[in-house]
């Protein structure tokens, strides 16, 4: 049987990992810079839990797990024979991948308010998984890095949330654009085209504006049932760039001038940023539990012309999100880093640092076989110093076993023989340069101190 993996998902080479944990790490530090503290959930939810919080789109986009053992006796015979797969998976499955990590955070506060205090603030680094159709930067099995503050409607953290966004690319050395909108304005515009009772109909286009164009948003929204007037009124809403124009557009929506006075605070309290931070009036987030500012960051497109690609974050508040499993009104906001996409761009712009590829600092060789219990020795001595070292197992020609080195992406080679051993000097190669240099076994087993 020839080997494969199912579509949508890779295999890392060590290389890659150590790239991906430094993104992972990098975020990981100014989630804890941030004051957010980790948890854990499972990787699978009861679908109870899952649906209904996604929109209808999500909702297809559901792994569902069969149930354990004969999972088709439970299944009737009439929605078999009627083929009726709605019913029939209703019957043999309970169980779901994670879509995101938001909602099994919803259940999980529900679940242990008692134990945390408010406002909690959480994050977590988790793959999830989404039933997509994979392509260029979208993966059917992917890491997400959320950071979450639910218990408060301080829009301060909205503001603060923009800044940890703004500080992590700036140390990944993205340039982006961190973009923003409000549901409440979004749901003002749906008042404004007559259809208040649509919004969620009317999100789901929208936000696919830069995918499909405006031609494609128009013809999305009369198939859905807007009718042409509607449609026409929301087009050239869409058109607005500046939240200054479109406040007086919503004078008559009290849902829409709130969205307006929040926004404004929040672009007030941020401050001055390294990355561009804009009112974006298209900016929808499909979700449905999204209720206030929402966010979105995408490359910038001035500073990286030749990306292509989508958002690499976002998030949004909520205001009822815990309330749907039974919990006390908890007000949330949160925002999600896509580190499979921000993989991408740092290889494409070939942004990572030289040291993201490699974890190992030595490489012992030795040239004969009395030398080797002596290399072995060496290296136990210097990973107790706090040196990463690994030694090549035998004795081999030397040649051989720099070709290895170069493999493993050595910074330095160690090589070792009888002299070496018996005066416990050794030639130390640095493979970037060529450069050779003799140093005593002492400075290597010299323990690492804090500044090294």
């Amino acid at each position: 049987m020839k080997p494969s993996l199912p579509k949508g998902t890779r295999d890392f080479l060590p290389h890659e990992v150590r790239r991906r944990n430094y993104i992972f790490d990098t975020i990981r530090t100014y989630f804890h810079r941030y004051g957010y503290q980790p948890i854990e959930t499972p990787v699978m939810e009861n679908l109870s839990t899952l649906t209904g919080k996604y929109g209808e789109e999500g909702d297809r986009l559901l792994f569902k797990v069969l149930n354990n053992g004969d999972f088709l006796s439970k299944a009737k015979e009439q929605d078999l024979a009627a083929k009726d797969s709605t019913a029939v998976l209703s019957q043999i499955s309970k169980r779901g991948l994670r879509y995101d990590l938001t909602v099994p955070f919803a259940r999980y506060v529900v679940m242990h308010q008692n134990d945390l205090a408010f406002p909690f603030k959480r994050y977590a680094i988790a793959p999830v998984w989404r039933a997509d159709r994979p392509q260029k930067g979208r993966y059917n099995e992917f890491y997400q890095c959320d950071a979450d503050v639910v218990g408060s409607d301080s829009l301060l953290y909205e503001a603060e949330l923009t800044q940890l966004l703004d500080e992590v690319f700036t140390k990944l050395g993205l340039g982006v654009v961190i973009r923003l909108n409000h549901r409440g304005i979004l749901a003002g515009l749906a008042e404004l085209a007559g259809h208040a009772d649509r919004l969620g109909d009317i999100t789901v286009a929208v936000d696919k504006l830069d995918k499909i164009g405006m031609e494609g948003v128009e013809r999305e929204l009369l198939d859905r049932g807007i009718d042409a007037t509607a449609v026409a009124t929301i087009k050239q809403f869409l058109h607005t760039d500046d939240l200054e124009e479109v406040a007086p557009l919503l004078a008559n929506s009290a849902v829409g001038q709130r969205g307006v006075t929040e926004l404004r605070e929040v672009l007030s309290s941020v401050g001055p940023l390294v990355n561009r931070v804009v009112f974006d009036v298209t900016l929808a987030r499909g979700l449905d539990y999204y209720t206030g500012c929402i966010f979105e960051v995408t490359v910038d497109p001035e500073l990286h012309p030749a990306i292509r690609m989508g958002s690499i974050a976002g998030g949004g508040r909520y205001a009822d999100l815990m309330g749907i499993f039974g919990g006390r009104d908890l007000p949330g906001v949160g925002i999600s880093f896509g580190a499979e996409r921000i993989y991408d761009v740092l290889e494409e712009l070939e942004g990572f640092p030289e040291d993201a590829s490699q974890s190992l600092e030595y490489l012992v060789v030795c040239l004969d076989e009395e030398s080797l219990r002596h290399g072995f020795d060496l290296v136990g001595d210097m990973r107790k110093a706090g040196r990463n070292t690994d030694l090549y197992p035998s004795a081999a020609k030397l040649g051989k076993m720099m070709k290895y080195a170069d493999q493993r992406a050595a910074p330095k080679v160690i090589i070792i023989g009888s002299r070496e051993a018996q005066s416990g000097e050794y030639s130390v190669k640095t493979m970037r340069s060529g450069e050779q240099e003799t140093v005593a076994r002492a400075s290597l087993v010299r323990p690492v101190s804090a500044t090294e």
